[in-house]
């Protein structure tokens, strides 16, 4: 039943957009000290990376970073990456196992399974695993580390506090958001990918206090790792539509290379899975793969910033271009499958940049560096299904605004056919793995925008209180049609006031008792019951039932608490939910094809039958 005209409106000052309370006033002031300890978490971990690789590569102190591709070991330096896999591999065996993998997807399982709850010891191992892994050539970047490093600072915090599981999720998300703002210098990004992929809703009391934890981690960034955008371009024209019907193209050619890449990483972790010997032994075997990959191209190696700044600039063309591409992916997602510590966003840039460069030569409008800058949005944009994170990322690491209709496009290409060619993203396939699943549309639920009153049964099934047991039994054997289909009855008293409920499982009990069947339904029943109002939203009543662990609950007038409106049981929320699956599924007929059908129905009248001649 879906009354519309009756149903009741709700109260002005009772409801309201939003659920935040002053509470979310406390949990900015704690996410403003996690982007704090967040940047310099973020500052730590990069110059542990620079002096990792100066020290192995180089062998001077020096924390700056550094491109491992100038170094003159020669061959010795396939043994660096291999040296290092094993280090992490020891650190995951003897440490912790969550130290393994790019980072994101390890945040991911703690907020959906772990309550937002992190170990200390993550918080020390994965940004040190990570910065040997890339230190000593890993081809990773340092934003999957230092989200779940962030993430797990702010979740200690928020541990040490009387706090939810929520909002303890808010916090480790602050964590990771400022880590990443203070990295990259991209505040924007860092707010958008806590969006996209974090916090899994989209409510005031965990939005404010991540953007404010990234905001205060972007405005230390200067101070602590320099000033300016990371890859400052020479500003474009803003795009026309040649530039925009290209990007198209560039964004589908990038969206293949984002299901291809996720293919090709978990189809090497499908291969490490099926080796006979213990898991610490497959990062060495990953390193041995980069320090190969490395001799042939030195500049796969590393975080490869310097690399992405050539790539945007247009300094990189020819063939070089394919051997890179070919040669990072490769060792790339060998190294991911194999379990090592890394981040999968800068992999990406360089990929898609090297993509972009390539396809360059063959279209007709813009430069090398504007189509190196598009695919690398949309290859990272469709790699993680997060089109806006890519795009607004790209726009802050360059300041090139003017490009930001074709970044658009393009990202939002790649996310179409990844959506349509994959499951799940190569972030969520990780969760997926270990038995969790992920939902990354977010709605709003019919609980949430449908009052009681609107799907509540008018016609409540009530009982006299003084009824006895015996003759409630006999009513339900005489298959009384208002008793039989409810599972609970509400009791009134003389003047039709709620006087109580009575179940089934009270009136059994009644039964079984020694004289239960000569005593009034009111001593088997409850008389202090839950109750909601036709104006309270439906998602109220269900936090109601949970909370009383019950399934069903009268519904009274709020002025008058004894007068009796309606009854609302499992069959009224499901009506929520069918009026819900009615949008998503059943198709109206159009104008278009009404009269389509009308002019077919009049040409076979108009129209002679032409018999048919036997053959």
């Amino acid at each position: 039943m879906l009354p519309t005209n009756s149903a009741p409106r709700p109260s002005a000052s009772r409801l309201g957009d939003f659920t935040a309370d002053r509470r979310l006033l406390e949990l900015t002031a704690y996410a403003l000290l996690i982007g704090v300890m967040s940047a310099f978490v973020a500052w730590a971990l990069a110059w542990l990376i620079g002096a990792i690789t100066n020290l192995v590569y180089y062998h001077r102190l020096s924390s700056a970073l550094v491109s491992p591709a100038a170094n003159r070991l020669g061959a010795w330096a396939v043994l660096v990456p291999v040296a290092g896999g094993l280090v992490v591999g020891l650190m995951a065996r003897f440490g912790s196992e969550k130290i393994r993998g790019h980072g994101i997807p390890e945040a991911m399982e703690a907020i959906l399974v772990g309550e937002s709850r992190m170990e200390p010891r993550i918080a020390v191992l994965k940004p040190i695993s990570s910065a040997i892994s890339i230190g000593t050539g890993g081809p990773f970047g340092a934003e999957g580390p230092i989200i779940m490093t962030g993430g797990a600072f702010g979740s200690l915090f928020a541990q040490a506090l009387h706090l939810t599981a929520a909002e303890r999720k808010t916090l480790l998300v602050a964590g990771a958001s400022g880590g990443m703002a203070a990295i990259f210098g991209t505040p924007v990004a860092a707010v958008m990918i806590a969006v996209e992929l974090l916090l899994f809703e989209w409510k005031p009391r965990s939005f404010i206090p991540v953007a404010a934890a990234a905001a205060v981690a972007a405005a230390l960034r200067p101070l602590l790792l320099g000033p300016g955008p990371l890859f400052p371009v020479v500003p474009h024209a803003a795009p026309g539509w040649g530039v925009l019907g290209w990007s198209l193209a560039a964004g589908l050619a990038a969206g293949l290379g984002s299901a291809g890449l996720t293919g090709l990483v978990y189809g090497f972790e499908d291969l490490f899975g099926r080796l006979r010997f213990h898991f610490m032994w497959w990062p060495a075997i990953g390193g041995l793969a980069i320090g190969v990959g490395g001799l042939l191209y030195p500049r796969a190696l590393g975080v490869g910033y310097d690399t992405i700044g050539d790539l945007l600039d247009g300094r990189l063309v020819g063939t070089f271009l394919l051997g890179l591409l070919v040669t990072k992916a490769l060792i790339w997602a060998i190294a991911l499958g194999s379990g090592t510590s890394g981040g999968v966003l800068a992999p990406l840039l360089i990929m898609g940049g090297a993509l972009g460069a390539l396809g360059a030569h063959w279209l007709h409008a813009g430069d090398v560096g504007l189509w190196a800058m598009i695919t690398m949005a949309a290859m990272m944009g469709g790699t993680m299904r997060s089109p806006f994170t890519a795009l607004v990322f790209v726009l802050e690491l360059t300041h090139d605004v003017a490009v930001l209709p074709a970044l658009l496009v393009a990202c939002v290409a790649a996310d179409v056919v990844t959506v349509l060619l994959m499951k799940r993203s190569i972030l969520t396939e990780k969760v997926a793995r270990h038995g969790h699943h992920v939902t990354r549309e977010y709605i709003v639920s019919p609980l949430q925008t449908l009052l009681v009153g609107q799907v509540m049964d008018r016609s409540a099934p009530t009982l006299p209180a003084g009824s006895t047991v015996a003759a409630l039994s006999d009513r339900l054997a005489a298959g009384d049609p208002v008793l039989v289909r409810h599972h609970a009855w509400l009791l009134v008293d003389p003047s039709g006031a709620l006087a109580g409920i009575l179940t089934r499982g009270d009136l059994l009990r009644g039964l079984q008792a020694g004289d239960g069947a000569e005593r009034a339904v009111t001593e088997f029943g409850t008389r202090e019951i839950e109750v909601t109002y036709p104006d309270e939203l439906l998602q109220t009543a269900v936090e109601k039932m949970a909370a009383r662990r019950v399934g069903r609950l009268p519904v009274v007038s709020r002025t008058e608490p004894g007068r009796i409106e309606g009854y609302l049981g499992r069959t009224g929320l499901i009506e929520a939910w069918v009026r819900r699956l009615h949008e998503e599924e059943e198709r109206e007929t159009g104008v278009v094809a009404t009269s389509y059908r009308l002019w077919r129905r009049r040409m076979r009248r108009l129209l002679p039958s032409t018999p048919r001649t036997a053959s």
